[in-house]
């Protein structure tokens, strides 16, 4: 089966770079990003950064386990504008049997302009929490 994953950039750091073009609808009438429109870039760079690491979100909800934002964490540095490219940095900043963080850090031509967290937990098709499946763990797991 061949591999259609896109090659995104790692960092020492472990985060993943996914690229983001600002769109004229993500912008308020002053030409910045709507500041409610952050999250949604988290949630590209979330799903990009599983993708990535080999379990898209689409398999995990096809085995029956959803991952639940139960908080959700934004710092604001400096505003974008339209057609600004951002570059989405994500990686998971803390695992606990039942739930895991995602952290994000936004940035455009190097200059950071946002930070986040999301912070979710991992339930069933019953909506109750679950602890984390193997599968998912050994996939979204950085080695060493």
């Amino acid at each position: 089966m061949e591999d259609k994953r896109m090659a995104y950039k790692n960092d020492e750091d472990g985060f993943i770079h996914v690229p983001i073009r600002v769109r004229y609808a993500d912008t308020d009438r002053m030409g910045i990003v709507y500041y409610g429109n952050y999250p949604l870039y988290f949630e590209i760079g979330r799903s990009e950064y599983m993708r990535q690491k080999g379990c898209a979100y689409r398999e995990v909800e096809e085995r029956g386990h959803y991952l639940v934002v139960v908080r959700m964490e934004v710092k604001y540095y400096n505003p974008a504008f339209y057609d600004d490219e951002l570059i989405v940095r994500t990686r998971i900043s803390e695992w606990k049997s039942r739930g895991l963080t995602f952290q994000y850090r936004i940035f455009r031509d190097g200059e950071i302009i946002v930070e986040g967290k999301t912070m979710h937990i991992c339930t069933n098709t019953d909506k109750k929490p679950t602890v984390i499946p193997k599968y998912l763990t050994d996939a979204l797991k950085d080695e060493g």
